[in-house]
C-alpha cells in the first residue's frame, strides 16, 4: 500500500486549494493511505473526509519548536513513500528533507529544496499565462500522475447539512464580508450600499470568523435591507460550505470563502480590490463572477499579497467598485 503525506501549513484558504491533491491521488491510487499536515486551527476542514486517512495537527502557536520536533518524530515513524510539500517556509522544508520519505518533493523556492529529492519550480503568472494555483500544487505531483488537474474538494457531513437546514428554506444569498488583508477587503460602506439594493425577498447571512462579527455588526446597523442575519462564528468551515453551497449567491473577497465556494462548487461573485485574479488564486466555480474596478488603475496591483493599507491613500480600487456590478451577478444565475 503507498502512503503519501501531503504538507500544507499555511493559512485556510491554502489548504482548501491543496485538497485537489488528495483528490488526484485518490483517482490514481485507491487504495493508498493518504494523510494531511495542517495547522492547529485549519483541521475542521477536512474533518470527515473520505479519501484522508489521518490528519497530523502541528500547534505552530505554542511551543513551536518542541512540537515541529514532536511533528517531525512522528513522520519519520510513518515511513511514507512521498512527501509532498505544497509550502515554501523552512519549517516544513525540514520537515520534509528529514521525514525518510522515499521520494520527497518540494518547491523550489522552499529554502531547503536543495535537500529534496524532487524540485519543482514555482511558477507565478505572467500577463496572459494565468497559472492557477491548484495547477502550480499539480506540479508537484504530474510526474507520477499526470497533466490533468483535479478541483479542490470539501465535504460537509450530513451533520452539517442538518444544522444549516432551517436557513435554506427561503431565497437567500451570502456575503462574507472580511479580510485579513485590508486592501483585499471590500469597504463596510460599500458592502452597505450593495445590502440596501438586494430584493426583499432575499435573506442575507454574513459569514465569517468570531473576530469579524463586530463588522457584521456595523453593516447590519447600517444596512436598511429588512432580512439580515450575523452568523459570524457561528458556523464551522464544513457548515459554511454546506450553506454556501444553497445559496443563489455568495458574496466574497480575494479570500478563504471564495475557495470554499470554489470546493462544494457554489455560486460566487469574488470581489478584487488591490490583488488580481491572474495572480491565480480566482474562483473555481461552474458559476463564477469576478468583480473589479473597471477601468486601469496605476497602482493596481499593489502587491501579491494584500496590504494592512492603502499605500496610495485613496483606495480607489475598492472605492470605485460601483454596486450595480455585484447586483449584475445574482440576475445572472
Amino acid at each position: 500500500m503507498q502512503k503519501f503525506l501531503i504538507i500544507q501549513t499555511a493559512f485556510i484558504g491554502d489548504v482548501v486549494l491543496a485538497t485537489g491533491l488528495v483528490e488526484k491521488l485518490h483517482q490514481h491510487f485507491p487504495g493508498a493511505q493518504i494523510d494531511f499536515l495542517v495547522r492547529k486551527g485549519n483541521e475542521g476542514l477536512l474533518q470527515g473526509h473520505p479519501f484522508l486517512h489521518e490528519v497530523l495537527v502541528w500547534n505552530k502557536k505554542q511551543q513551536k519548536l518542541l512540537n515541529w520536533w514532536r511533528m517531525l518524530r512522528t513522520i519519520r515513524a510513518r515511513r511514507y513513500d512521498k512527501v509532498i510539500n505544497v509550502q515554501r517556509f523552512a519549517a516544513t522544508g525540514l520537515l520534509t528533507a528529514f521525514s525518510r520519505g522515499k521520494e520527497t518533493i518540494g518547491f523550489d523556492k522552499n529554502p531547503f529544496s536543495w535537500l529534496f529529492s524532487t524540485r519543482i519550480q514555482h511558477r507565478i503568472s505572467q500577463g496572459e499565462n494565468t497559472l492557477h494555483e491548484i495547477e502550480r500544487n499539480n506540479e508537484l505531483v504530474k510526474h507520477f500522475t499526470g497533466d490533468r488537474v483535479a478541483k479542490p474538494r470539501l465535504y460537509p457531513s450530513a451533520a452539517d447539512e442538518v444544522t444549516v437546514k432551517e436557513l435554506v428554506r427561503k431565497p437567500f444569498i451570502t456575503i462574507a464580508p472580511a479580510s485579513v488583508w485590508y486592501t483585499k477587503q471590500f469597504p463596510a460602506d460599500q458592502w452597505i450600499r450593495f445590502i440596501n439594493r438586494v430584493p426583499p425577498q432575499y435573506t442575507i447571512y454574513l459569514l465569517g470568523a468570531p473576530a469579524d462579527k463586530p463588522l457584521a455588526a456595523v453593516i447590519m446597523q447600517q444596512a436598511s435591507h429588512p432580512a439580515m442575519v450575523n452568523l459570524c462564528g457561528q458556523l464551522s468551515f464544513l457548515q459554511s460550505a454546506a450553506l454556501m453551497k444553497r445559496a443563489t449567491m455568495n458574496y466574497v473577497n480575494d479570500s478563504a470563502p471564495m475557495h470554499f465556494a470554489s470546493a462544494v462548487n457554489a455560486p460566487v461573485t469574488a470581489v478584487y480590490c488591490s490583488t488580481l485574479p491572474a495572480f491565480g488564486f480566482g474562483p473555481l466555480s461552474d458559476q463564477s463572477f469576478i468583480v473589479q474596478k473597471e477601468e486601469p488603475l496605476y497602482c493596481r496591483p499593489c502587491g501579491l499579497h494584500g496590504r494592512k493599507e492603502c499605500p496610495e491613500g485613496h483606495f480607489k480600487c475598492a472605492f470605485d467598485i460601483r454596486e450595480e456590478q455585484l447586483l449584475r451577478t445574482m440576475q445572472a444565475v
